[in-house]
């Protein structure tokens, strides 16, 4: 009689990247689409820098420091997260207020806090404090939240943007409106409030426009006609639009545009490198930088949608949205079809505080993913 012997069962082995990514709360999709959109960054700086190798090493220091952030806020639990939210919060508008008193002034705006060792604009940390601490609020109200509910959360939001205009930086006061106003929205906002507060906006312009500065009604202006002054006020969007359509399909080549080397494009490492992609990389790299994006959102909507309690889902479909309307509003503004207000490419445009705090809103994210907890049936 001729007895056979039973197969070992295979051992499922789990790769060591995967453990590692595992053990250090990195969402693995969410992480592949970052290193995809830093390293088309970090090509695109090169050409926009002028073939500054020192201008790719200084924006490669800022990466590794705003990945140190991501990982470090990954390690945080969402419920610790929804208990230090009013701390971060209220620590950001004293900061905020502070900015009034003694902050330090460049470009004519009083926006940088300057502490020797270190010099960073407090608006910046409110882009995360503000949706972490309306979604704390909400979390233990009844959803969609009341009238009453309803008015707290615009008082809080009107606060920090207030203080932002006044600095006056009203990009920044911009985004904090909108990632307010998504928490708020994604908590179930009634579409009869909806219709209520986009009337309140519309008919406050009239008084916003009062209170706008000087340059700031000139932007608006120069949106609407750049051609009325070519060599002005109106030279950034037409170079911009210049260069853009200059591209073509394919593009002049890397390190080839003539309006970014010739210095014809303004800002072309910092507010306008879109620019200097759709131009040296044309059309086709351009949709491939809008994949890219689309892929980094897509993924913070996914886990938004399977988040387990209701600051979780609130905080991670505010951040998704929110770096929506900042690709949005910057590429908009690129092209002509928005106002110019100062927004950067996230993580793509050289820059400093703005990377950190979006490296660290991608960790919260992180963190909503991987500390999912197991439910027993």
């Amino acid at each position: 009689m001729q007895y056979h012997q039973p197969p070992h069962p295979k051992l499922n082995v789990v790769p060591l990247h995967q453990r590692l990514l595992h053990k250090w709360h990195l969402d693995s999709n969410l992480l592949q689409a970052l290193l995809f959109l830093i390293a088309f960054g970090l090509i695109i700086l090169y050409s926009a820098g002028n073939e500054n190798v020192h201008t790719v090493e200084g924006q490669c220091i800022r990466l590794a420091f705003a990945a140190l952030v991501l990982v470090a806020v990954a390690q945080i639990p969402p419920y610790r997260l929804r208990m230090l939210a009013p701390w971060i919060f209220f620590a950001g508008l004293f900061l905020l207020i502070a900015v009034m008193a003694i902050g330090d002034i460049g470009k004519g705006a009083r926006r940088w806090l300057d502490f020797g060792i270190i010099r960073f604009q407090p608006s910046e940390i409110m882009k995360l404090a503000l949706p972490m601490y309306l979604a704390s609020l909400l979390h233990e109200k009844m959803l969609p939240p009341r009238l009453k509910t309803l008015f707290l959360g615009l008082f809080i939001i009107l606060v920090p943007v207030a203080l932002t205009a006044l600095q006056p930086d009203l990009g920044t006061a911009l985004m904090l409106l909108l990632s307010g106003f998504c928490v708020i929205f994604l908590a179930g906002l009634p579409y009869r409030y909806l219709l209520v507060i986009i009337g309140l906006t519309a008919a406050a312009v009239p008084v916003l426009w009062h209170f706008m500065h000087a340059y700031q009604r000139q932007r608006v202006l120069t949106f609407l006609n750049p051609e009325s002054d070519p060599l002005g006020h109106g030279y950034h969007i037409i170079q911009s639009k210049i260069a853009i359509g200059s591209g073509g399909l394919f593009g002049k080549g890397w390190l080839m545009g003539p309006q970014s080397h010739l210095n014809f494009l303004p800002e072309h490492a910092t507010d306008f490198i879109f620019a200097v992609a759709g131009e040296e990389l044309g059309l086709l790299g351009a949709i491939i930088l809008l994949i890219i994006y689309v892929w980094v959102i897509a993924r913070g909507l996914i886990i938004a949608y399977t988040a387990q309690d209701t600051f979780s889902r609130l905080l991670a479909g505010s951040l998704a949205i929110t770096f929506f309307f900042n690709v949005f509003v910057n590429i908009g503004m690129v092209c002509g079809l928005l106002p110019v207000v100062g927004i950067p490419l996230p993580l793509v445009s050289y820059g400093g505080t703005s990377m950190v705090t979006l490296m660290a809103a991608f960790g919260v994210l992180m963190s909503i993913k991987t500390h999912r907890r197991l439910w027993s049936h």
